[in-house]
């Protein structure tokens, strides 16, 4: 087991901390570069776009020919943890979800001709899309099988019916990936389709309200009341619904993994700051014990959370579908995502509760992480699912002899 960093890895990784530091940090500190729903606007997001992509640092994730870097996944887990030290980084670096995902989905499923007009744009940076399965009950969630949305054959096309809620990034959206029923077959009833936002018969209801900040376009409910498109917007191939969401979701839950990984050493490096100045009853806070406790509880558990998923990017590297592994990283670190959120600001006090740091934004972001692409519970389903079918060989190490 070598977890030696490849020296080109290196330094991507070294020019990501530099541009963080010295480009990224400084705009999170301006009122200016916020928007109305505590995200980087866009004036400020475009100039730090094109210095990003000026540097060579766009779209790691995508192949050379897909307009990327060609990053592996376990390149991937170096470069998005540290992109995430800033809560701007990733969609500077145009590898925030869910253009993140939706991205690599394309580059997998979709043919050359949709490659062309549905990936190039976003990978691009011209314009964002949305991924839409999650529907309200009775509809599908993290059970893509209830999915009620129907796309009913009309000669060459198909017409889309049902409603979508807790979209991301769908008011600002122009390229969407929704799934639909097709048939009533268990395995091959649903379709994934591509559909542009000037595409008449389908509309945004409501952007909903949420706890924490919100990714650009938000979280929004739609409605499909006779969306007609094509059989050239079928993505993959009808009947290959799930195939498709489950090509996306597996690596998607890991990258949000990644990332989560650096917010959590970004509450740390913020509560250790302020513990090494904060003096209270004769002491730094930094010489308390139980201050102490703290942080070398998150120090391990962030660790723990950095090989869970790089044991999970490795094995997606080697054709696996890692199903056990993102989950167990899922589980693992949206938890401490929380965590780390809650830890920084009990040390900070008043101070990490205000608006003066970014831990109350990450503390209210990091309550949907156990809920994001499968609750917690979902996850652990999971891996009791693959216990009881595997037994002892739940934990066996992979042979290269075998």
């Amino acid at each position: 087991m070598d977890f030696t960093i490849p020296p080109e890895v290196e330094a991507y990784r070294a020019r990501i901390a530099r541009f963080v530091a010295d480009e990224i940090l400084p705009a999170e500190a301006e009122p200016d570069a916020w928007d109305a729903h505590g995200n980087i606007a866009e004036p400020r997001l475009s100039e730090l776009r094109a210095r990003a992509r000026a540097e060579g640092l766009w779209c790691l994730q995508l192949k050379p020919e897909s307009g990327g870097q060609g990053l592996s996944k376990t390149d991937m887990a170096v470069c998005y943890e540290e992109m995430n030290r800033s809560v701007f980084g990733p969609v500077v670096f145009n590898s925030a979800a869910p253009d993140d995902g939706n991205m690599m989905l394309l580059e997998m499923a979709a043919d050359d001709a949709q490659k062309a007009r549905w990936l190039a744009p976003i990978a691009a940076g011209e314009v964002r899309s949305s991924f839409a399965m999650t529907e309200p009950h009775p509809g599908g969630g993290s059970d893509p099988g209830m999915i009620r949305t129907t796309a009913e054959r009309d000669g060459d096309d198909y017409v889309l019916r049902g409603r979508k809620w807790f979209i991301t990034g769908a008011e600002d959206a122009a390229h969407f990936i929704t799934i639909a029923r097709t048939s009533d077959d268990a395995r091959r009833g649903l379709t994934a389709f591509l559909h542009h936002r000037d595409d008449p018969g389908w509309r945004i209801e409501r952007r909903i309200p949420i706890m924490g900040p919100e990714e650009h376009g938000g979280h929004c409910e739609i409605v499909y009341d006779g969306l007609r498109l094509p059989a050239d917007r079928v993505l993959l191939g009808e009947g290959l619904g799930l195939r498709a969401t489950q090509m996306r979701l597996g690596p998607a839950r890991l990258t949000h993994c990644m990332r989560w990984l650096g917010l959590a050493k970004r509450c740390v490096e913020i509560a250790r700051a302020y513990a090494e100045t904060r003096h209270g009853f004769g002491m730094r806070l930094a010489d308390r014990e139980s201050v102490q406790i703290m942080l070398g509880d998150l120090a391990m558990r962030i660790e723990i959370g950095r090989l869970l998923v790089m044991k999970a990017a490795w094995a997606l590297d080697q054709g696996s579908r890692a199903r056990k592994e993102v989950s167990m990283a899922k589980i693992h670190v949206a938890n401490l995502l929380h965590k780390a959120a809650d830890v920084g600001i009990q040390i900070n006090g008043a101070r990490g509760y205000s608006g003066d740091t970014v831990l109350e934004w990450i503390y209210r972001y990091a309550r949907q992480a156990r809920l994001v692409d499968g609750a917690d519970e979902v996850h652990q389903m999971v891996l009791n699912r693959h216990l009881a079918d595997e037994g002892r060989d739940f934990w066996t190490w992979p042979d290269a002899g075998g």
